[in-house]
């Protein structure tokens, strides 16, 4: 953008705005019906503003070996956060970014474009429908940061989207999903049942607050079928501005319970937040 005023235009699923940041000067909120969605500085790609945003950028950055270039899908677009990051860090990256809304896709390619060479391609599809259509083995990580509106839709938590997970991933590639829940956890559970009947490694990423039941919150899925490095992923949420804790093996099992694995004919979204939880102005 040519100036930092702010932006706001109907997309396909709601009214988005892009809001400038007053203290850094090429950095922008995306909000869609004033639940946030994106942040990103267009000066520095590796600021993840967003607590869960860091999160999954700590995974992004054990995935492989340091650096190296890794393919990526990205389910859920939003103002390129993550994409951005990965074009940066891991340079080489080949990356396909699933955004179902078009209109959105448009305003952000639009005010907020990708720099020349980033290696990312951007289709205007349904992320289930592109991921049944994509080659077996073709990516070494897959994001899943998709909401419609403030819920992630109920058919990406069964275990048919798992299926087709662990189908694009390459051997030891890595899932990542955002999650939203509180307690009693009934969503959260079963999502980690869910992805733990496809997959052998998992590890869940949350505020203590969250875990404790305090608040509703966003909570980090990172699944493998190989070991994921828990140290790593532990020094490195312990360090953030908001710390947060790496939960895996029998701790994880223990609060999974016997939560049931969630199928397409029986599957909801996410719960709604609270009002007032995730809106801005």
């Amino acid at each position: 953008m040519s100036e930092s005023i702010p932006v706001s235009r109907a997309v396909d699923h709601g009214t988005a705005k892009l809001m400038p940041d007053v203290d850094r000067e090429r950095a922008w909120l995306l909000t869609v019906d004033g639940a946030p969605q994106s942040y990103v500085d267009l000066d520095e790609p590796t600021h993840l503003e967003f607590e869960y945003a860091r999160r999954l950028g700590h995974v992004l950055d054990v995935a492989g070996e340091p650096g190296a270039p890794l393919d990526a899908v990205h389910l859920g677009g939003g103002a390129m956060t993550l994409p951005r990051y990965l074009a940066v860090t891991r340079p080489g990256s080949r990356q396909e970014v699933v955004e179902a809304d078009a209109g959105l896709a448009a305003l952000v390619a639009e005010h907020l474009p990708l720099p020349a060479g980033a290696g990312v391609t951007v289709h205007t599809v349904d992320a289930r429908a592109w991921l049944a259509a994509a080659p077996d083995r073709c990516a070494d990580v897959l994001v899943a940061d998709v909401f419609g509106g403030s819920q992630v839709p109920a058919h990406l938590t069964t275990v048919g989207y798992v299926d087709e997970v662990a189908r694009v991933l390459r051997p030891g590639g890595v899932y990542l999903a955002n999650l939203a829940d509180a307690a009693p956890f009934a969503f959260l559970r079963s999502q980690l049942a869910t992805v733990a009947a496809r997959f052998a490694e998992c590890v869940l990423i949350a505020e203590p607050a969250v875990l404790r039941g305090r608040r509703f919150g966003n909570a980090v899925l990172a699944v493998s079928d190989r070991a994921l490095d828990v140290p790593a992923l532990t020094r490195a949420v312990a360090a953030d501005p908001f710390p947060a804790r790496v939960e895996a093996g029998a701790v994880l099992d223990a609060f999974v319970g016997d939560a049931p694995v969630v199928h397409d004919g029986t599957a909801v979204p996410s719960p709604l937040p609270p009002s007032g939880a995730f809106a801005v102005g």
